[in-house]
């Protein structure tokens, strides 16, 4: 399972790299600006599904559901499913 860690460090880099402030970005996603700081910066142990849905949507991004593995894929793998895509 992906922590909320990584979410949040890919929410901070998509955000940065759309040149959106925290501030901006949180009006957009209708949550406060200390909330998206907070998930930012790691001081928020979790966040509801509708909120992150929020911002994600903001950003274009989406969460993506799929069956749990224990291993990593391979490259045959990968290649596969790019070409399935």
């Amino acid at each position: 399972m992906l922590p909320i860690s990584a979410i949040a460090e890919q929410i901070a880099h998509k955000r940065k790299a759309l040149g959106l402030s925290q501030a901006a970005l949180a009006k957009k996603a209708h949550v406060g600006r200390s909330t998206l700081d907070a998930l930012e910066n790691g001081r928020m142990g979790e966040l509801g599904y509708t909120k992150i849905s929020n911002i994600l949507s903001a950003l274009g991004l989406e969460m993506k559901i799929q069956l749990a593995s224990s291993s990593r894929p391979t490259l045959e793998e990968l290649m596969s499913e790019e070409s399935h895509d």
